[in-house]
């Protein structure tokens, strides 16, 4: 039953009698993100976000929560909404509301309809920065609100679907304020595409279905730093990795890191569990269903659950029951069963908590310092995509390494001179 706690603060959540359990994750996450700490603690005495109104539209965990609190800190009035039906934590978005006095529009398993309503509600704050993990806030803006694009300054994206859908807008005349694509800092993409999304995706897969993955035929989908961090966990888990590419350079570092490279077509009739990560639509289609062994699981870790093209499967399909949460186990026409994972979307984030906290670590921090050097800059920047300025990826980095006590060189002066000239050869 859902809680009678009353608030002042504007909110969607599902109950928030959760608040105290959501509160306890979030400082279990903050004690694995110590450059996110740092920062925060600076933003608290600076206040580089003074006066600033942002609208986050992320998912809804532990680590969402800390950045959120980490703006917050640093001056921003924060608004928070879902940008995945299923990726919200419910007593997360609780506590946001009830402990830390930040509006928060998400609930768990919520429809289409209002997922929709609530990135309207993050809209209602008249943002001046946007932060988005897909680019709905933003195509939202552009789209249905375009009233509001004159006073944003700028945004961020965190996620590679979303720095695509960006690129083409820019591309056909139609973004209105600059973006800084956070997911293509080193500091991101390196460790959270590729090591958080390949431990995360292991997990969702395991807690839907319990499968023991050693022997099993697991086609990944897409080598992109996302695929290739996947792949890499799924071979240490003692499975036999087959990869799907359309691009021949990704296909052929595939190979050479020991994997089976085939078509989809192939790879369909000996898969057992298939997963895609992509950022495409239709990877997986309706004739390769046709060819799927019985049992067959598949899922997404891409953004959109476009990837998998479900209405196809559906089309195949006499019936389909729930043998397990976040498994629907679809009967074919001809009795074969073929089991979609999370209705097709984030299985990391359906089924379970998303990318570990130390990892989220470096992502949010460069959502942080981005923040802050847009609402420094965003009026001089091109209303185009923009990289991570060099000196935020690397300030991040060298925080990450004193925070595990790593300590490297530096150059001597001997050697920046000799990198920065021409004359010494052979």
């Amino acid at each position: 039953m859902a809680s009678t706690i009353v608030t002042s603060v504007n909110h969607d959540v599902k109950d928030l009698g959760l608040a105290a359990k959501g509160k306890a994750r979030i400082e279990w996450a903050e004690q694995w993100m110590p450059v996110l700490r740092l920062i925060r603690a600076r933003f608290a005495k600076e206040k580089p976000l003074r006066g600033i109104r942002l609208s986050a539209c992320l998912h809804v965990t532990t680590e969402t929560a800390n950045l959120a609190i980490t703006l917050k800190e640093g001056g921003a009035s924060v608004v928070v909404c879902a940008s995945n039906p299923l990726s919200t934590q419910d007593d997360v978005a609780a506590s946001l509301v009830q402990d830390y006095e930040i509006p928060v529009f998400a609930i768990k398993g919520e429809d289409n309809e209002s997922y929709y309503s609530h990135i309207m509600s993050a809209l209602a704050h008249r943002p001046q920065l946007t932060m988005d993990d897909g680019a709905d806030l933003v195509t939202t803006i552009l789209t249905k609100r375009h009233e509001l694009a004159s006073e944003v300054l700028g945004g961020t994206e965190e996620t590679t679907t979303g720095v695509i859908r960006l690129r083409s807008m820019a591309r056909e005349g139609v973004l209105r304020f600059p973006i800084i694509a956070v997911n293509d800092a080193d500091t991101k993409h390196l460790f959270d595409n590729r090591y958080g999304t390949g431990q995360s995706t292991i997990d969702g897969i395991i807690r839907a279905t319990n499968v023991l993955m050693a022997g099993m035929n697991v086609v990944v989908a897409g080598y992109g730093w996302c695929g290739r961090g996947f792949a890499m966990r799924a071979d240490g888990l003692g499975a036999n990795v087959i990869v799907t590419e359309v691009n021949p350079t990704r296909a052929l570092e595939a190979v050479m890191d020991g994997y089976r490279v085939m078509p989809m077509e192939e790879a369909a009739k000996i898969g057992d569990i298939f997963v895609t990560l992509t950022g495409d639509k239709d990877v997986i289609r309706e004739e390769h269903f046709a060819t799927m062994k019985s049992g067959a699981i598949v899922c997404n870790s891409g953004h959109f659950n476009v990837e998998i093209d479900i209405p196809a499967l559906v089309q195949l399909s006499k019936g389909k029951r729930q043998p397990r949460e976040f498994v629907d186990e679809y009967i074919l026409r001809d009795g074969r069963k073929i089991c979609l994972l999370g209705e097709g979307r984030l299985i990391n984030l359906a089924a379970a908590e998303g990318h570990p906290a130390v990892v989220m670590d470096m992502s949010f921090a460069n959502q942080a310092l981005c923040a802050e050097y847009m609402a420094q800059h965003g009026r001089e920047l091109e209303k185009r995509v923009h990289v991570v300025p060099v000196e935020i990826d690397r300030e991040i980095a060298r925080l990450k390494l004193d925070a595990l006590g790593v300590h490297i060189d530096r150059l001597t002066p001997e050697q920046e001179e000799y990198l920065a000239s021409w004359s010494e050869g052979t």
